[in-house]
This record gives structure tokens, C-alpha cells and sequence, in this order.
């Protein structure tokens, strides 16, 4: 039985119908709202819900095990991580919030809490889309080509936000549940005429890269109300029109094409077929969903994930906005103050990189892949997942990283030099399970063109010429040349050679550190930078822009 424990937080305009379905569900326990006069305006059917208009007593009640959230999007966080904290399960309207790092927090903190974090978008409760989604999860469509949606209305005119953020997350969260993944990159396009830098109207496009194509128009200047999603596929073409009767809402138009003599298509004009779905209330099925979910402690169709992933899609459509239609990357603007990546490089969703790192074109860091802060990659870098990489660490361009491999802060890796990860690769022998470790330590140079076999130790600021092929470990400091790799000398932490002299001694001509080669009995030579502790950070001429070393030990 469905129990009287749920706080609405914002009863106004949306927050009515919320409060309408959540009383019919038996859910409702209190109206919070900072209007008196709206609060006042709920009816006699509302005598048993408690109305307050202070949050704070919302998050001490005890009685209150659930928040539902229908306040302005700014606001959303705020409230949202606090009813978090306190205990409950929380359900926000869409957007989830305003930026990826504050959603990402969201979802972090309900984990940590054990809580339930769902976000209202509407239309994936709405029984057209349910049968449509089912429709092309099953084929019936064929390979999607491209989708169309078109949100058009007279009004509601708005001042805080533009009629992106207001109009398009229910499409797009459609959309992407559609292409099953967010687009590899978004452009979008608008004009403010009634408010200035805030747009009546926008055009946003979205590209996969399965070939997959969608486009999201909306405005509130329009003489007349259009909520119209399009969908072809090879094998069909499907319409929901939200504004039709509901038996006419979803038609679908199959086997549109014949291919003469197979080669040729020709149209198939024929009127399309009404697709039968039961009648019911998308934002009652919504409510309930989530009440549902709180009691089995399941994970709401759309999740806090899900929130995140619309809201990556409508951050990229708002800096593309700003920068007058230029391609953004949906997951960089996850962090769009912390990285940069050119619109043609792939960032997998679960890839962590650092602040400051740039990475540029047509490049692919994969997903669980970590980078650290301050890391340059160049064209055409590959990044496979779970390889480690430090703060500051260069890149050049076509190189390929594969998992096994860690690489410390500082690393040069020049243009095309190649890391390998298993000794004896066959193509019909599967030996992902054999991946051997490579290791780069701080400082170390990786020529161009040089070859790194799998399973050895490059040491700290050793310096591997170009075109040289290393077989085994590398010393710190050492210097590698020709074909197998030999040493042939000692660098410097600036990358210059070191002359001994009798006493062991030398002093770098550019940093004027000193370095001491060491032989003991029955060991190889080794050399030490006696000016400096191994593990601490280096003199500030060496680390501009550079953050303190980890130690060796945390590799």
C-alpha cells in the first residue's frame, strides 16, 4: 500500500499537476511552496496535505521519505543534494540541473546514500514512445537513418531560460534512447527577438557516429502548436504526433521504398497505419514509476545517468549556440572548464581527464582510460581503456597507448613511436588476458619512431632516440640508441648529456644540477640527481605549470 510520505517542493505552474497525481497515487504528504498564495490556492481534496512554505521543515520531518522537485532549473541542485543528504529519495524535474559537474555530483552523493535519483522527463512514460522505443529496439524500422522533432507553440514566452533548455530535454532524451548513445557531436542555431541572449527559437542538430542523424526544432513563436517526432528507418518510417487523438497519435509507414531492377528505389506513397496503444496518463505513469521505484529500490528508467547524459547534449547545443553553430562535443562539456578536445575526437562517457588537458583532432580516448592534468595529445592518438596516464604528459601525433601501459607525469612520447602490449600476437589467438605491463616513469623521452617491447621499465627522465627499438629495462637517466636499443651515455632531467668526471660528478650545462654516477660491487651503474630529492617536486624552472609529483609507489 502506497504510503502518505512525499513532499512537493514548488507547487506552481507544473508543480499542480504534479501534486494532482501524486494525491490520486496516495502519495502526497505536503505542499512546500514559498508563495502562501499558491499554496492557498489548492482546493478542499488537498485538506489532508500538510502546506508549509519553509524547505527546511520539508528535510527535518521524518515523515517525509521522498522529495518531488518542480522549481526553476537553477535551483535544482541545491535542493536536490540537500534532500539527498537528509535521507530522501528525490525526483527532479527536467533539466536534472544546469551543468554536467553538478549533476555528476548529484548521482555521486544519492550512491553514497543509498538513495533514488530520478528526473521528469515526460515522454519516456508515454505510451506512444514506450511501443516506438519497442518498435526499434525490435527492427521493425530497420537501420535508423534519421530523426525529426518539431516542438512549436504561441507562448509560453520565458525570461529565464531559452526555449532550448525549456522546450528540447524531453526530445532529446527521446532521441537518445532512440540511437542508444549520445552523439559525437552538436550543433544548434537560434535567434533571441523578444528577450535579448535569450533565444525564441532553436535549431539543434545532433550527429552519431553510426551515420545516424537528428534534428530538434523548437520555439515559442509559432502560430500554432506542433509536439511532432519523425523517425525513418530502411525498413520504415514512424510519426508520433502528440497533438492528434490518442488512437491517431503514432502511424507508422512500412515498406515505403521498392528497389527496382536492385538498384534503383522507387516511393511506395500509401497511407500510414494507426498503431494501437493503451490510453494512459504519461505524467501519472511518471509519478508512479517513481513511487515504485523508492519501494523496490530499483534504478528509475530515467536515472540520474540519464538526466546527465540529456544534459551533456544540451550543454554541448548551448556552447554551440554561444560560438554561432560551431560542432561541440557532447562529452567535453562535461567538463568544458577542465578539458579541451577538437570536435573530432571521440571522448568515451567513462574516460577521465584532467584540467587543462587539450587533445586534438580526430583523436579516441577510451572509456575507464585515465589522463592526468595538463596533457597534450596530438592528431590521431589512441587511448585504450584502463591505461593510466600522469599530469603534463606530451603526446605527439599517431601514437596508440594500449591497456597494460602506465605512464607517469612529464612523459615526452614522440610522433609515431609504437608501444606494443604483448610479446607474441597472433590474429586468431585471443590474448587480451595476456597483456604485458609497461611502464614509463617520470620525465622519460620516447623518440619518434621508436619501438618500446611490451613488459619492460622505462626508468625516470631516460631518453630513448628516435628509431630506437628497447628490449629490456631502460635505467633512470639512460641514454638509448640504434637498433636493438643500447645504452650509450646518461641525460639530465633537461634532456642534455652528461660528462663525468674522475669523481663521478656531473653538472648539467643548463640547469647546472649535479649528478652523481654510482657503480657498487656486483651492480650496474646508476645515476642520481644530488640536488634534488628522487621524489620531490623539481626547482620551479622545471615545473612550470607542473603539479607535485606522486611517488613512485602509487604507479
Amino acid at each position: 500500500m502506497t504510503q502518505a510520505d512525499l513532499a512537493l517542493v514548488g507547487a506552481g505552474y507544473w508543480g499542480k499537476n504534479l501534486a494532482r497525481n501524486f494525491l490520486s497515487l496516495g502519495a502526497l504528504h505536503t505542499l512546500c511552496d514559498a508563495s502562501q498564495k499558491t499554496l492557498d490556492s489548492y482546493g478542499a481534496e488537498y485538506s489532508s496535505v500538510v502546506r508549509v512554505s519553509s524547505f527546511a521543515s520539508v528535510l527535518s520531518d521524518p515523515n517525509i521519505r521522498k522529495v518531488a522537485i518542480a522549481t526553476p532549473a537553477a535551483t535544482h541542485y541545491a535542493l536536490a543534494r540537500a534532500a539527498i543528504e537528509a535521507g530522501k529519495d528525490v525526483y527532479v524535474e527536467k533539466p536534472l540541473c544546469l551543468n554536467s559537474e553538478d549533476a555528476q555530483s548529484l548521482i555521486d552523493i544519492a550512491g553514497e546514500h543509498q538513495r533514488i535519483l530520478m528526473v521528469g522527463h515526460l515522454l519516456q512514460y508515454h505510451a506512444c514512445v514506450e511501443k516506438l522505443q519497442s518498435m526499434v529496439r525490435e527492427g521493425e524500422l530497420g537501420r535508423l537513418h534519421y530523426i525529426t522533432s518539431n516542438r512549436l507553440n504561441l507562448g509560453k514566452i520565458r525570461q529565464e531560460e531559452n526555449s532550448l533548455w525549456s522546450f528540447a530535454p524531453h526530445d532529446i532524451s527521446v532521441i537518445l534512447s532512440l540511437a542508444s548513445g549520445v552523439p559525437e557531436s552538436v550543433t544548434c542555431q537560434g535567434e533571441s527577438y523578444l528577450t535579448p541572449g535569450v533565444a525564441d527559437t532553436t535549431l539543434t542538430q545532433l550527429k552519431f557516429a553510426n551515420g545516424l542523424r537528428a534534428h530538434v526544432y523548437v520555439s515559442w513563436l509559432n502560430p500554432f502548436k506542433e509536439q511532432k517526432l519523425t523517425v525513418v528507418g530502411s525498413a520504415g518510417m514512424a510519426v508520433f504526433d502528440d497533438t492528434k487523438p490518442w488512437n491517431e497519435k503514432l502511424v507508422v509507414y512500412r515498406n515505403y521504398l521498392t528497389w527496382a531492377d536492385g538498384s534503383f528505389p522507387q516511393v511506395n506513397k500509401q497511407d500510414g497505419a494507426l498503431v494501437t496503444v493503451p490510453e494512459l496518463e504519461p505524467l501519472k505513469r511518471e509519478c508512479q514509476h517513481f513511487l515504485t521505484a523508492c519501494e523496490q529500490r530499483a534504478t528509475p528508467r530515467t536515472d540520474g545517468a540519464e538526466g546527465m547524459r540529456v544534459l551533456q547534449v544540451l550543454n554541448a547545443a548551448q556552447a554551440s549556440l554561444d560560438s554561432n553553430g560551431l560542432p561541440v562535443s557532447p562529452v567535453s562539456t562535461t567538463r568544458k572548464q577542465i578539458y579541451f578536445s577538437h570536435p573530432t575526437a571521440v571522448i568515451d562517457p567513462q574516460a577521465v581527464i584532467g584540467s587543462g588537458t587539450r587533445i586534438w583532432h580526430f583523436s579516441h580516448i577510451s572509456d575507464e582510460a585515465e589522463l592526468g592534468e595538463r596533457c597534450n595529445l596530438g592528431q590521431n592518438v589512441f587511448v585504450a581503456p584502463k591505461v593510466k596516464i600522469g599530469a603534463n604528459v606530451k603526446i605527439q601525433n599517431n601514437v596508440s597507448i594500449y591497456a597494460g601501459t602506465t605512464i607517469e607525469d612529464d612523459v615526452f612520447l614522440g610522433p609515431s613511436c609504437v608501444l606494443t602490449n604483448v610479446t607474441n600476437p597472433r590474429s586468431q589467438i585471443n590474448r587480451q588476458q595476456l597483456y604485458e605491463r609497461t611502464l614509463i616513469r617520470r620525465g622519460a623521452t620516447i623518440g619518434a619512431n621508436a619501438t618500446i617491447v611490451c613488459g619492460v621499465n622505462i626508468g625516470c627522465y631516460a631518453f630513448i632516440a628516435a628509431g630506437a627499438i628497447v628490449t629490456k629495462d631502460v635505467p633512470d637517466y639512460a641514454l638509448i640508441i640504434g637498433t636493438p636499443g643500447r645504452q650509450s651515455g646518461w641525460m639530465s632531467r633537461h634532456g642534455n648529456k652528461l660528462i663525468f668526471d674522475t669523481t663521478g660528478k656531473a653538472v648539467c650545462p643548463e640547469s647546472k644540477l649535479t649528478y652523481q654516477l654510482t657503480q657498487a660491487v656486483g651492480s650496474n651503474p646508476t645515476v642520481r640527481c644530488i640536488d634534488l630529492d628522487e621524489d620531490a617536486p623539481l626547482p620551479q624552472a622545471l615545473t612550470v605549470g607542473k603539479s607535485e609529483y606522486r611517488s613512485r609507489q602509487d604507479v
